[in-house]
């Protein structure tokens, strides 16, 4: 794919293009959708700064990046998927599905091994890598709610999409509690009842 003009124009009055050439509201569902994704991922790029910042161990710095890195290529997958109405689909568009979700349950289970049970709700914050991980959860929490809104418009807008999106803000959730604990930032609980 190359990119030879960054305007278009075309936004100017509030619609845009889906990948086969329709023109829909900016405000439309599919927008709302894969922004959010486009958003999320914009997220986990700056936890892959901070995370490359961090002075931590080395092998714990790439194995954050490395998984970051391969989740960031599935939410452009994603994002391309929900930008094509499943009519204008071609036969080789990649499209994230099981086995994607089944790396990530796989992550999941190896990350939640080694961090242990969790005693209370966490607190979003303790360290950078941490609250930014966070914020990527609840925005992938967004982006799964505006692709329910989706999907109930047009059902074959994306189940694999929906699929990966529930795994991964699960994985962001755990990989936030493995990142505190190696990267030594602190992981801060809810207090029921808050001294003071």
């Amino acid at each position: 794919m190359r990119i030879t003009r960054v305007y278009t124009r075309t936004g100017d009055k509030g619609t845009t293009r889906l990948v086969g050439g329709q023109e829909v509201p900016k405000d439309h569902p599919r927008i709302d959708a894969y922004g959010t994704v486009d958003e999320l991922n914009a997220i986990l790029g700056l936890v892959r700064v901070f995370n490359g910042r961090s002075g931590a161990d080395a092998a714990v710095v790439q194995r954050i990046d490395r998984m970051l890195h391969r989740v960031q290529n599935d939410l452009f997958n994603v994002g391309s998927d929900l930008a094509t109405r499943p009519e204008d689909r071609w036969e080789t568009m990649v499209r994230v599905g099981g086995g994607d979700v089944t790396r990530l349950e796989g992550w999941i289970d190896e990350l939640n091994e080694d961090v242990g049970p969790l005693r209370e709700f966490i607190l979003p914050g303790g360290g950078t890598v941490g609250a930014f991980l966070h914020q990527a959860r609840t925005v992938c929490r967004r982006a799964e709610r505006e692709l329910v809104h989706l999907l109930r418009e047009e059902p074959e807008a994306g189940e694999g999409a929906m699929r990966y999106l529930n795994r991964l803000s699960d994985f962001l959730f755990v990989l936030g509690r493995w990142a505190a604990k190696h990267l030594g930032e602190p992981e801060l609980l809810w207090e029921r009842t808050p001294a003071g």
